[in-house]
């Protein structure tokens, strides 16, 4: 039977998914129980990941934030969203047939229908006393179960966080962001993985890559010969690229990258703006082009990810680019600073590590 769909207080939703308005909440069921009320155990669970994002405008995130938080919760998933006025970014893990529910519900709201979305491996989950859970997360059909009754969460998440932001990804840079419910206005030319090579094979070492991730990032794994800007964080950029640092590019082909292709949506953008006058970026990012060429193309090293599972690699040939801080020792395993009011990222080999605590040259101990 074909989808049905309601309207009301500007969300498009179909039967069975969350409707809420400001004043009061309603719910209608998430999805049919059929087959999946009695708890299964871990023997069948397959941990996954998804990472996705779209820009479009939002008349009212708060209401698209208590939706998703409910849906996720009803679903056993973990994972990080962040929704602004101009659209939504997260990642989510759980069992997968979990994962794919959530993902078939919120492509199901009209303004998420061209959700990019990234699939990859979990780690694994953790077991959770049922009674520390809320109970949409405690009552639900679709997280599985451990022997002991415990439910199984997403290992590579602590906890479900859905929240509204001036941004979804933090440049400090609201009000040059434009976007209608086709994306970003004004940004860099997409690029498949095919095309990037068709593009570097045309235009040879004339071609720029600009890394559009933290500096800390790129340490472990980026593309050959990159520019990569000295940021701690995102928001760092607008300033890095007003220094005149790489006005030398302005004239050549630029092809940003990050992680999974929204960083770039924002900085390409940003970079036409100030006269760099070809512009690229990589469409899906590295995640996508990981996923096409594995370790036999222009990438090279290890992929820094923002959860528990610290980095991934594409083959089973990757290979090791970055340093020991202590030791210079070949190592992709990274860890943060010792100080607890530091977040900076730091490579540490697995011996050093387990010698002496790490710290950055700013808490470094006298």
């Amino acid at each position: 039977m074909p989808l049905q769909h309601r309207k009301q207080d500007g969300l498009t939703l179909s039967d069975g998914a969350l409707l809420f308005s400001r004043s009061r909440r309603t719910t209608a069921p998430l999805f049919s129980r059929t087959g999946r009320t009695a708890a299964y155990t871990c023997a069948v669970a397959v941990p996954k990941i998804l990472l996705y994002y779209v820009f479009t405008p939002l008349a009212d995130p708060e209401a698209v934030r208590m939706w998703q938080h409910d849906l996720c919760e009803s679903l056993g998933l973990r994972g990080r969203i962040l929704l602004s006025k101009d659209g939504m970014n997260g990642t989510v893990g759980g069992d997968l047939p979990a994962v794919k529910r959530y993902l078939r519900n919120t492509r199901a709201y009209a303004p998420f229908a061209n959700l990019d979305v990234k699939w990859s491996e979990g780690s694994g989950f953790d077991e959770v006393e049922p009674s520390t859970l809320s109970e949409p997360a405690r009552r639900s059909g679709w997280a599985p179960r451990a022997a002991s009754g415990a439910v199984l969460m997403s290992a590579d998440f602590p906890r479900l966080s859905v929240k509204v932001r001036d941004e979804i990804v933090s440049f400090g840079a609201p009000g040059e962001l434009q976007v209608d419910e086709s994306g970003v206005l004004g940004g860099g030319t997409k690029l498949a993985p095919e095309q990037l090579h068709s593009l570097v094979a045309e235009r040879g070492d004339d071609v720029a890559f600009f890394d559009g991730r933290n500096a800390f990032e790129a340490q472990i794994g980026r593309f050959k010969d990159a520019v990569v800007p000295d940021v701690a964080t995102t928001r760092e950029f607008v300033a890095e690229l007003d220094s005149g640092k790489y006005d030398h590019l302005k004239d050549r082909p630029v092809v940003t990258y990050c992680t999974g292709g929204i960083r770039c949506e924002v900085l390409s953008g940003l970079m036409k703006s100030r006269g760099f006058g070809e512009v690229y970026q990589l469409d899906g990012g590295i995640v996508r082009y990981g996923e096409t060429f594995g370790d036999d193309g222009l990438w090279n090293g290890s992929l820094y990810v923002f959860d528990n599972r610290v980095s991934v690699d594409f083959s089973d040939h990757t290979a090791v680019i970055g340093t020991c801080v202590r030791c210079g020792a070949a190592t992709k395993r990274m860890q943060n600073c010792t100080d607890a009011s530091c977040r900076t990222q730091l490579v540490v080999c697995t011996s050093c590590a387990a010698d002496s605590a790490p710290f950055c040259p700013t808490h470094a101990p006298a």
